[in-house]
């Protein structure tokens, strides 16, 4: 088996969980690219470890080692992960990751700052339920 067939497929897979980690904006559609990203970097070692395994006598298949390492951090990282995106989607209502950044700490939906003093029918509204 040549080298190029499982590296050409490695880049594809990865090419395609990079657009969807930078084109998608659910963030189980995200972690479902970053998890495709990393069975791209799996197939490369194992391909890498089979064809280098065949040059030298001793073989210790540390790629194929590191993959296993590999898969078992990314279940790890996907099972937090689903965690923290169901948490936040119990929260706040929804897991899109621009309404999520819109929300961050010290800003406000419509993109003003907390620090700033509240005037107009927003001030005269907290008075009244006073």
């Amino acid at each position: 088996m040549h080298l190029a067939y499982p590296a050409v497929l490695s880049a594809l897979l990865f090419c395609t969980g990079l657009y969807g980690v930078l084109a998608r904006r659910n963030a189980i559609l995200v972690l479902m690219s970053v998890e495709l990203m990393l069975n791209a970097v799996n197939l490369n070692l194992v391909a890498f470890d089979v064809w280098l395994s065949r040059a030298a006598e001793e073989t210790l298949h540390s790629g194929q080692a590191l993959t296993l390492f590999t898969i078992a951090i990314a279940a790890a990282e996907i099972g937090i992960g689903l965690a923290i995106v169901l948490a936040v989607h119990r929260n706040r209502g929804t897991s899109d990751i621009d309404k999520l950044r819109d929300t961050a700490e010290g800003h406000e939906p419509d993109g003003s700052d907390i620090d700033t003093p509240a005037t107009g029918t927003a001030a005269e509204k907290a008075e009244a339920t006073a």
